[in-house]
């Protein structure tokens, strides 16, 4: 049997979760879970894998956008700003030990129409390109088709309601990677060697 990869970074996160509910049944610690969904924000790179930033940077620079499998796979990204008021809040709220929280986007999207939507609202010249799963990751790959968060117990506890649209997402993600672009110095040109 193959291990994936993929798999064993979500059962190393369901591992940290039982941890922590164990120390606050066992000992009391005052420990809640929170599970994040795809949460993007400004200075965020796309060094992971994330994809919000990865199209974006792609699109400004003009350069293929990758999409990786047939893009139907579908998402929901939320903003850091929207996110961390409600880790603060969850952490200092008695009644969140020992519970899960979910906390997420309202915008369902495919990767594919994300990168369409991109492209439009930055006004890139970039083509978007499929590339198969097999060519990204090796053979075996297995990606999760749907993740959609059920927010409902964070905004029964602390009033969490996602406010930033995806659009308002993408064009701070954008204006961020933009500035930073404007700060960087060019790069040097290569020096010709000789033969």
């Amino acid at each position: 049997m193959k291990v994936k990869s993929r798999w064993t970074y979500a059962a190393a996160k369901g591992i940290d979760e039982a941890f922590a509910h164990a120390y606050w049944q066992e000992f009391g610690l005052e420990a809640a879970i929170v599970r994040l969904f795809n949460t993007v924000g400004p200075r965020q790179t796309g060094r992971y894998g994330m994809v919000v930033p990865n199209l974006v940077g792609q699109a400004l620079r003009g350069v293929p956008m990758t999409v990786f499998g047939d893009g139907t796979q579908s998402r929901c990204f939320s903003y850091v700003s929207d996110v961390v008021p409600a880790i603060i809040a969850i952490a200092e709220h008695p009644d969140a030990y020992g519970q899960a929280f979910n906390l997420g986007g309202s915008q369902e999207v495919s990767i594919l129409n994300l990168a369409k939507r991109i492209k439009q609202l930055l006004a890139s010249e970039s083509e978007i390109v499929l590339v198969p799963y097999e060519a990204a990751y090796g053979t075996g790959f297995e990606d999760m088709r749907r993740r959609v968060p059920d927010n409902s117990r964070a905004a029964s506890l602390v009033g969490f309601k996602p406010s930033t649209t995806l659009d308002d997402i993408i064009l701070n993600v954008a204006a961020s990677m933009e500035s930073a672009m404007a700060q960087s110095p060019p790069a040097e040109p290569a020096m010709a060697t000789e033969a």
